[in-house]
């Protein structure tokens, strides 16, 4: 004898209800033109399209962190350059750099008597500004000034020493006591920019025209 589907015992109902419910989950997914097999089919394009993305965004943290790297090592080069322009300045600056000469032999306790610029000699990266000084004072006191233009923001080389003992018949001037020495050096100092170059090339020109 038949029985209908209300008189089957609730677990069998529950069991048939649950079978029928997986049917039309798997139906969705995977019967085409439904909205979630639909949607299922963006999911997955959407994740495919992630996936480069997410290699690229690596990537970028990757030159990001780079980037501050790299930022202070410029920081670091921009001192360097600082440094390095104070040492040869782009500039001649030569009212500062007498100043600062005659501020060592006055620290020094040497008289300068002449200073004297000779020519500016081109190098291929840089000038040479040579100047011709006279002067006097105590030996020690000689060597200290030496040792005080060493010390100087600027780079001077120091050289053509032409040194004889002090007397007074030396010269016109009057000497500070303790004064033994004398005589005339040549000290040097750079800067870089080629203004007398680019004067002479301008000449130059007008001379062709």
């Amino acid at each position: 004898m038949a029985t209908g589907f209300r008189d089957w015992p609730w677990f069998l109902q529950a069991l048939v209800y649950v079978c029928l419910a997986l049917v039309i989950v798997l139906a969705g997914f995977y019967v085409p033109g439904s909205p979630v097999a639909s949607v299922r089919t963006d999911l997955e394009a959407a994740q495919a399209q992630l996936k480069p993305l997410q290699t690229e965004v690596a990537n970028l943290r990757v030159y990001k962190q780079r980037r501050a790297e790299l930022q202070s090592e410029m920081d670091a080069l921009q001192k360097q350059l600082a440094t390095l322009q104070t040492i040869v300045p782009e500039e001649k600056q030569t009212d500062q750099f007498i100043l600062m000469v005659q501020s060592a032999a006055m620290s020094s306790g040497v008289s300068i008597r002449r200073i004297t610029s000779k020519a500016i000699t081109p190098k291929p990266y840089y000038f040479e500004m040579p100047f011709e000084i006279q002067v006097d004072g105590p030996y020690y006191s000689v060597l200290d000034f030496f040792s005080r233009l060493g010390r100087l923001s600027r780079i001077i080389n120091v050289g053509d020493l032409k040194m004889t003992s002090y007397t007074s018949s030396s010269g016109q001037f009057h000497a500070t006591p303790g004064t033994s020495v004398t005589g005339t050096i040549t000290i040097t100092t750079f800067f870089t920019k080629a203004a007398e170059q680019e004067a002479a090339a301008g000449a130059g020109a007008a001379a062709k025209k």
